[in-house]
């Protein structure tokens, strides 16, 4: 008896040593806000910025020390579902919402003044993400009006921007939207190429959750199914992340059920013409964004993060291990300096800080 109760004692000792080192790969920063936050665009490793309800967005400026955070006037009552940033001082937001509660706002001044862009002023309309591929070209999506996506472009810096001709998307099918959920299910890479994942679309049968696809910056666009789960309004893809051209992951399920995780991870090597459900990936449940951390390098590690918690993989997306079961909705990470943060409820902001527990000796 008293060696099994030395042998259970130093099993729940390991199990906690394994637990911190786990929870160690985030590092909970202070907000110094109450706002709930959707959308992070991590810049260096001292700059990242954040979004959320409340017209709220947050700065930092030395790696997280410190938050400033407030409110851009006049958007009070608007929720900034993404925010993307290029440094200190230049950063746009999209607020979600039907009709002119959709709107883009930029700021050059680290948000001591903020310009409204773009409002939406078609009726039915409901933008869900938004996306750069410079500083001056970007791209954003709403939910279909009669049928089809709206995508709006700008080719200068936002001081304009231009709904792509409707003609130039496929049409979508009944129910189908996407998900403001983090503002990635719209990503860009390279020069030219965007996509952007949808779901939702229940009357479809066997029909997955959709990709579509531009390699022209938007102007002309293809549609590819997923085996990723869209039974229902609340199931699809949630957030897209490519490492190179051809190279993807997505990742969604539904969000009604954060701790579920079936059929939501697929993967593409052609550039998502075609996706292939990852059948051993053990994603811990539910997931609203995935990010890349060491882009264009084959055999890269992710991370996903979601309401349940956060994943890890080393190896492209094929297998996964749980991080943390603390909740955050959007990621954000720089791979050139190695740094990221994660955003979700209650005002929670972390930075990550690496997988200690999975690093092996050197060969």
């Amino acid at each position: 008896m008293k060696r099994t109760s030395a042998l259970s004692f130093n099993l729940i000792l390991l199990i906690c040593l394994l637990s911190q080192i786990v929870s160690a790969q985030w590092l909970p920063q202070n907000s110094n806000t109450t706002a709930r936050f959707r959308g992070v665009s991590a810049v260096s490793s001292k700059v990242a910025w954040a979004s959320g309800t409340n017209g709220t967005y947050a700065r930092t400026v030395d790696g997280g020390a410190t938050w400033q955070a407030a409110t851009v006037p006049g958007a009070e009552k608007l929720d900034f579902r993404d925010v993307e940033a290029f440094d200190a001082n230049t950063a746009y937001l999209l607020s979600i919402g039907d009709g002119e509660n959709s709107r883009i706002y930029k700021t050059t001044d680290g948000g001591a003044t903020w310009s409204l862009q773009f409002t939406s002023h078609i009726p039915k309309a409901f933008f869900d993400a938004i996306a750069f591929w410079d500083t001056n070209n970007g791209i954003a999506v709403s939910d279909p009006v009669e049928g089809k996506f709206v995508v709006i472009r700008t080719t200068d810096g936002g001081a304009t921007w231009k709904q792509i001709p409707p003609a130039s998307i496929p049409p979508a099918l009944p129910n189908e939207g996407a998900f403001a959920a983090s503002g990635t299910c719209l990503v860009v890479q390279g020069k030219s190429n965007v996509w952007f994942g949808t779901g939702g679309a229940a009357s479809s049968g066997s029909q997955g959750a959709r990709v579509f696809r531009s390699a022209d910056k938007g102007q002309t666009w293809t549609v590819a199914s997923t085996p990723i789960l869209s039974s229902n309004a609340s199931s699809g893809i949630f957030s897209l992340a490519f490492r190179d051209a051809m190279n993807g992951i997505a990742v969604g399920g539904d969000y009604r059920k954060e701790k579920e995780a079936a059929d939501n991870i697929a993967s593409t090597s052609d550039g998502g013409r075609t996706w292939t459900l990852i059948t051993d990936a053990h994603l811990s449940g539910f997931r609203s964004a995935v990010a890349f951390l060491n882009p264009g390098v084959r055999k890269s590690a992710l991370v996903a993060v979601g309401p349940s918690g956060s994943d890890y993989s080393a190896d492209d997306g094929a297998t996964w291990k749980s991080i943390g079961a603390v909740g955050y909705h959007a990621f954000s990470f720089v791979p050139r300096d190695k740094t990221g943060w994660a955003v979700g409820d209650s005002s929670r902001v972390a930075k990550y800080t690496g997988i200690a527990a999975s690093r092996g000796k050197k060969k």
